[in-house]
């Protein structure tokens, strides 16, 4: 079972400076200065990133898939976000640090934590990000079309009702950031954390 979810058919949380589909592709500007972030460590607050969200029902997994073209700021980011509330949420995918991209995830209840590790080999590619949830928990996962399965978080993410998830980009650094997201997709949820999901 593997259901596409029309571009339109999500409500931004907070509108990007465009957004555009061509060629079935979707093609997002993030504005300068957007992010999200909940005190932990810096203080501040920040909930003016683009996340385009859609109702998530426990009985599907979410994909969204983009191109890492044209991320060449520190922070330029883009993925899946999951969505409970202002301050229940996690946003987990690509993120440039220090000129190489990272695989992380920004888990949020109240105060955000951030988790990342280096994926210099996925330059330039299309990577995809799942996210399913397993009990009280949600299981994050990332490949590229080059690149097998790897899970990046397990993590808490109780909410059986009230859920939203969908596509993200933020560039908290500068402007210009334009992402184009290949795919998003409702699948069958996972089974079992040592199990992999099939590859599209």
């Amino acid at each position: 079972m593997r259901k596409t979810v029309n571009w339109q058919s999500g409500v931004w949380s907070n509108e990007p400076v465009s957004a555009k589909v061509l060629d079935g592709t979707f093609i997002v500007e993030a504005a300068e200065g957007s992010d999200y972030w909940e005190q932990t460590m810096y203080g501040f607050q920040h909930d003016n990133g683009h996340a385009l969200l859609a109702s998530w029902e426990d009985s599907d997994a979410v994909e969204v898939s983009f191109s890492l073209q044209g991320f060449t700021e520190l922070y330029d980011q883009a993925g899946i976000m999951l969505w409970h509330s202002s301050t229940e949420w996690i946003k987990a995918g690509i993120e440039l640090n220090d000129g190489v991209p990272h695989i992380g995830a920004v888990v949020t209840d109240g105060y955000s934590d951030w988790s990342l590790s280096p994926v210099p080999e996925w330059s330039g590619g299309v990577v995809t990000i799942r996210a399913s949830r397993l009990n009280d928990a949600v299981v994050i996962r990332a490949r590229t079309e080059n690149h097998p399965w790897r899970t990046i978080r397990v993590a808490r993410f109780p909410y059986e009702t009230g859920k939203k998830a969908g596509p993200f980009v933020c560039a908290p650094t500068r402007a210009g950031l334009q992402v184009t997201f290949t795919r998003w997709v409702n699948t069958a949820p996972d089974t079992d954390i040592h199990v992999d999901p099939p590859v599209a």
